[in-house]
């Protein structure tokens, strides 16, 4: 058996390259020394072992390998930083040679100790991982001690910089050997090749031991603009910023740093692409599930403007909660053909909920209903018959758009400008922004229309009779219409009224004046006449009959309608 209380490193030889160079000895008298002190203890160390663990420490675990002195491995070189380990498990792993503590350094590849050119180029044949120290840095690499004197390319040592390299010197590496030429005594190895095994047995090991669903624990490894790699203890997880936070992330140096321990869930495995989704926001509740409850129809919120878009803005009220404000609903009073026009990101607003459904994660907000309607104020503040003055705001071929108050406009059609001549183009007697009055005629709410005239504010000759008569006078008149019960009587051109009265026709008055007309009564009638008197209590009045014209007393005048009532005097 080799000595155990000798640790078994390269560096304890006195074949190390500063010998071989200043040797006068012959190259195959120092190999012959080589293996004739290490002929032994490869006997004994080179050969792949069973380990049983036998303890653990926070850094390390101690296997039982049949000899007097442990083993020890660190926990990094099993699965999960040796979490599930327990003491009695068993374990196939190669002695690498002693530590400074005196335990013998194990490893869990299969592991060859040179002792010969015969083992080498077996080691060679079968790519079987070498134990060698690094003794120094040469042009484009690093000298090895494999027994023999071997050189490792810079490439190849799996460093980022001559720095790392530098720190290998004087440390026992493993590495496969890639070149071998006996004759000229030319031996080529490569560190990188098995540290890029051991990062692949262990990932396909991690790959399979996490699932769906799992919750681990992580560090920030690297961070881009789309995400964050994170360290899932040997495999590296992507956490796309649409997975850090229900709030939306532009950024993920805006909430994450390099070097940060996160809790995360496993969203889905890809072994055969080595790819591990992870999510953050996965671990909180989702906003979204208790949306229906905090929110209603016609809620007013608060919230904060986070993208501008050609159609709209998006508000969020809520982290991981956006409500989208349509371009047509930002205003009553302009037509926003931009929202950037009208609100920056960042801004806090306040807006109302017009429609709600969390299953698509969907909220409808108006800006314009929190400030308030204001056609609901205007059949009261502008009702019909009432007289407007105001700034004709927009031109059109059929007629002028005239502005009542912010947000409201009236329409003077083309036909209700003027009652003097007719107009073709409104614009030929009206411009932009010229001050006008006109009459409201009607008002439709629910189209938001208002009809304006301004040829009713012009004065006619029915607002001279107007002005000119009042209720008690007795004028004169030609009936032009009559019905059952009224008849219209034309007091000049074009003014007319109204005049309830029972209306007998001419033939049945006639025939029913005849019945009951003797000379009596004639003689009694001519006698008044020729006396002057207008009328007597017996006396028939004439029916009446269209195109007579007869004498009525106005009874009312309502000078906002412009309507005449009047009376049927005898």
């Amino acid at each position: 058996m080799a000595n155990e209380g000798t640790p078994n490193t390269i560096s304890d030889s006195p074949n190390t390259p500063e010998a071989i160079d200043d040797s006068t000895e012959s190259f195959g008298s120092l190999l012959s020394q080589f293996e004739k002190t290490h002929a032994d203890r490869s006997k004994t160390e080179a050969a792949q072992k069973e380990g049983i663990v036998v303890s653990i420490s926070s850094d390390s675990v101690f296997l039982d390998i049949g000899f007097k002195v442990e083993g020890v491995l660190s926990r990094g070189a099993f699965e999960n930083n040796a979490e599930g380990i327990t003491i009695g498990d068993r374990f196939p792993v190669s002695v690498k040679g002693r530590n400074e503590e005196g335990y013998y350094a194990l490893s869990r590849l299969k592991i060859a100790q040179p002792t010969d050119w015969s083992s080498l180029e077996e080691a060679f044949a079968q790519k079987t991982a070498v134990v060698g120290t690094a003794t120094g840095v040469v042009k484009g690499g690093l000298t090895v001690d494999l027994g023999v004197r071997a050189f490792m390319p810079a490439s190849r040592s799996g460093t980022r910089d001559a720095a790392e390299l530098e720190k290998l010197v004087g440390q026992e590496i493993t590495c496969r050997i890639v070149k071998l030429d006996a004759a000229d005594e030319d031996v080529v190895v490569d560190r990188r090749v098995i540290l890029e095994e051991q990062t692949r047995q262990l990932e396909q090991k991690r790959y399979s031991e996490v699932s769906e669903g799992d919750i681990v624990s992580g560090q920030v490894r690297s961070l881009t603009s789309y995400g964050a790699f994170v360290d899932l203890g040997g495999v590296d997880g992507l956490l796309h910023v649409s997975d850090i936070a229900w709030s939306r992330v532009n950024n993920p140096e805006e909430v994450l740093t390099v070097g940060q321990q996160l809790q995360v869930k496993i969203l889905k495995v890809d072994a055969d692409n080595r790819r591990i989704s992870i999510g953050l926001k996965q671990l909180q509740p989702e906003p979204w599930d208790s949306a229906a409850d905090k929110y209603q129809l016609g809620q007013r919120v608060s919230g904060t403007v986070k993208r501008l878009t050609d159609f709209g803005a998006f508000i969020e009220v809520e982290p991981g909660i956006e409500g989208l404000i349509h371009v047509s609903e930002m205003s009553w009073v302009n037509k926003v053909r931009k929202p950037g026009d009208l609100l920056k990101l960042e801004d806090t607003v306040e807006a109302v909920i017009l429609s709600i459904n969390p299953a698509e994660r969907r909220l409808s907000l108006g800006l314009k209903q929190a400030l308030g309607d204001p056609w609901a104020v205007v059949p009261q503040k502008f009702p019909a018959g009432s007289v407007i003055e105001g700034p004709v705001a927009r031109l059109t071929k059929f007629g002028a758009f005239v502005q009542l108050a912010e947000g409201i406009e009236g329409l003077v059609h083309i036909s209700e400008i003027s009652a003097e001549k007719r107009i073709n183009h409104p614009q030929d007697v009206l411009k932009t922004g010229q001050i006008v009055k006109a009459q409201v005629l009607a008002i439709d709410i629910e189209k938001r229309q208002i009809k304006l005239s301004m040829k009713q504010l012009i004065p006619t000759d029915l607002d001279e009779y107007l002005e000119e008569h009042s209720v008690g006078d007795v004028v004169s008149g030609r009936l032009i219409e009559q019905t059952a019960d009224n008849v219209i009587v034309e007091l000049g051109e074009g003014i007319r009224a109204h005049c309830a009265v029972k209306v007998k026709t001419e033939s049945a008055a006639s025939s029913q004046s005849e019945a009951k007309l003797d000379l009596s009564a004639l003689s009694s009638m001519l006698n008044a006449r020729w006396k002057g008197e207008t009328k007597a209590s017996n006396a028939q009045v004439e029916p009446l009959h269209v195109g007579q014209m007869r004498d009525f007393k106005i009874v009312t005048i309502d000078r906002d309608t412009k309507q005449i009532a009047l009376e049927l005097t005898t």
